[in-house]
C-alpha cells in the first residue's frame, strides 16, 4: 500500500512530465505580469484624465494586479488539467489501483499541485508588483508601505486557492471539458457581471473570486470597486471556505464512485 511520501513523489513526477501543465503555469506568470504592466503604463499616461474620485481612490498595488483576471484563468486551466487529464486518458484506474486509499491519493495530488501553484502564484504576484510600480512612475508605492506586503503575498495565496478550487471541482465533475465549461465562464463572465448588478451583488460579493480578491486591495473601495461587509483577510477566509467545501465534495465523490 502506497505511503503519502510515495504518492507525493508520484504526483510530482506526473505534473512535471506533462508539458501542458508546465506551460499553463508559465502562461499564468507571463500573462499576469504583462497585462498588469501594460495597464500600469496606461494608468500613468492617463492619470490626469481620471476623475477626482478615481484619483483619490487610486490603488497602485491593485493596479499592478490588473492582469490577475486573466492569470487566474490560467490557474483554473492548470487545476483542471492536473485532475482531468487522468480521467480523460483513463489513467485514473491505474492510479487508484496503485493507491487504493483514495483519501491519500487525493491528498497527495492536491498537496503537490497546490504547492506548485502557490510557488508560481507568489512569484507572479511579486513580479507583477515590481513591474507595475516601475511603470507607474510618480504614482507608484513601495513594498514597505502600509498593507502592501500583505496584498502582494495575498495575491500569491489567491492564485494558489484558485488552482486548488479548480482541482476540487474537476474531481467532482470527473471531466476537464465540463469543469472548464463551468469555471471559465463563471470566473470570467458571470461573477464579473453579477457583482456589478445592484440586486445581485449582495450575493455575488461572496463568490470565491470576488471575496478572495479583496486581499489584493490596499485602498478601500479602490478604483471604483464596491464596499464589502468584510475585510481583506475576511474575504480570503470566505474563499478558503469555498475551497474546503469543494475539496470535501471531491473526497466524497472519489470515495463513493467507481473510477
Amino acid at each position: 500500500m502506497a505511503s503519502l511520501p510515495a504518492v507525493l513523489h508520484s504526483e510530482w513526477t506526473k505534473i512535471r512530465t506533462v508539458s501542458s501543465t508546465t506551460w499553463t503555469l508559465v502562461s499564468a506568470f507571463v500573462v499576469t505580469v504583462a497585462v498588469g504592466g501594460a495597464l500600469c503604463a496606461l494608468f500613468r499616461s492617463s492619470f490626469d484624465r481620471l476623475s477626482v474620485q478615481q484619483q483619490l481612490t487610486f490603488d497602485p498595488t491593485l493596479a499592478g494586479f490588473s492582469g490577475m483576471v486573466l492569470g487566474q484563468l490560467a490557474m483554473v486551466v492548470f487545476g483542471v488539467l492536473v485532475v482531468g487529464t487522468e480521467y480523460s486518458s483513463g489513467m485514473i484506474r491505474a492510479s487508484l489501483a496503485a493507491v487504493p486509499r483514495r483519501g491519500i491519493f487525493l491528498l497527495g495530488k492536491l498537496t503537490v499541485a497546490t504547492a506548485l501553484a502557490l510557488a508560481v502564484g507568489l512569484a507572479t504576484s511579486f513580479a507583477s508588483f515590481f513591474v507595475g510600480q516601475a511603470l507607474l512612475g510618480d504614482h507608484r508605492t513601495t513594498l514597505g508601505a502600509d498593507n502592501v506586503l500583505r496584498a502582494v503575498i495575498g495575491g500569491g495565496l489567491y492564485m494558489g486557492l484558485i488552482a486548488l478550487f479548480s482541482m476540487a471541482v474537476a474531481t467532482i465533475l470527473r471531466s476537464s471539458m465540463l469543469a472548464l465549461g463551468i469555471l471559465m465562464p463563471f470566473f470570467f463572465l458571470v461573477s464579473q457581471i453579477l457583482v456589478a448588478v445592484p440586486k445581485a451583488k449582495t450575493v455575488a460579493q461572496y463568490f470565491p473570486d470576488q471575496a478572495g480578491s479583496k486581499i489584493m486591495q490596499v485602498v478601500p473601495d479602490a478604483m471604483g470597486s464596491t464596499a464589502a461587509p468584510y475585510g481583506p483577510w475576511g474575504g480570503l477566509g470566505i474563499m478558503a471556505l469555498w475551497v474546503v467545501a469543494a475539496s470535501l465534495g471531491a473526497y466524497l465523490v472519489l470515495e463513493k464512485r467507481d473510477a
